[in-house]
């Protein structure tokens, strides 16, 4: 296998795009001053992203996994993450025995 040298830059030019934006949003997030409103919108980003990737799986592989998914999401409301987690896995594993 050979490596083209306009792959490689191309390759190259894209790892170094990739690491400037995410050091680049580290470093302007700690001089940004947000207001509790902006704080609380950002605060919001990894939940959103956590359902968006998980959503359209729970949603399209069947019953067992959409149950567990909305038990997972009930759970949530009470009990930390790991807890959530285990409540989350125990319910599939049950509802793949039993649907």
């Amino acid at each position: 296998m050979t490596l083209d040298p306009q792959n490689l830059l191309a390759i190259l030019g894209m790892a170094i795009a990739t690491y400037a934006t995410r050091v680049a949003g580290l470093a302007l997030a700690g001089r940004l001053q947000l207001s509790a409103r902006a704080q609380a919108a950002f605060d919001a980003i990894p939940p959103a992203v956590l359902v968006a990737v998980i959503a359209p799986s729970a949603l399209a592989t069947g019953w067992a996994e959409t149950a567990a998914a909305a038990l997972a999401a009930l759970a949530a409301t009470r009990l930390p993450l790991l807890g959530v987690v285990a409540v989350g896995v125990a319910a599939v594993v049950g509802f793949r025995l039993f649907l």
